[in-house]
């Protein structure tokens, strides 16, 4: 087992990145950081740094245990890093979930009907508890 590993090609055996290019162009985009510093896809990788990569709107970090340029089985990954993640990220990422259709990307078209009624329910209505029986004079 090598002591070291490219930064692109640890990301993607490690299945970070669907294909090695892609991991290569997030370290250029400067997606990629090694200790709060960018870093380049050819950029030597040691077991114990943390790996932060930022994938919008959540920076997962990820501490290396094993240096790897072989794509392993989904199953061996914990051997190969620990996502040592902030908890405050996921919520990030919950929260554009819910909140999705806010930021409706231009061109996409009208909202379906399950996009329609996510809205609704995030939305709801204002007078809940409005009685309209009073006589307002």
């Amino acid at each position: 087992m090598p002591s070291e590993a490219r930064i692109d090609k640890w990301l993607w055996a490690a299945r970070i990145f669907k294909t090695r290019s892609i991991a290569a162009d997030a370290c250029k985009n400067g997606r990629v950081t090694i200790n709060g510093v960018n870093v380049k896809p050819s950029r030597p990788l040691k077991e114990g740094e943390v790996v932060a990569v930022r994938k919008p709107p959540v920076t997962y970090s990820f501490k290396v245990l094993k240096c790897i340029e072989q794509r392993v089985g989904a199953k061996l990954l914990p051997e190969i890093y620990e996502n040592v993640t902030d908890a405050s990220q996921y919520e990030l990422l919950e929260m554009s979930r819910i909140s999705g259709f806010v930021d409706r990307a231009r061109g996409t078209g009208r909202p379906t009907k399950k996009d329609r009624r996510a809205m609704d329910a995030f939305i709801g209505p204002v007078f809940d508890d409005f009685d309209d029986d009073m006589d307002i004079e």
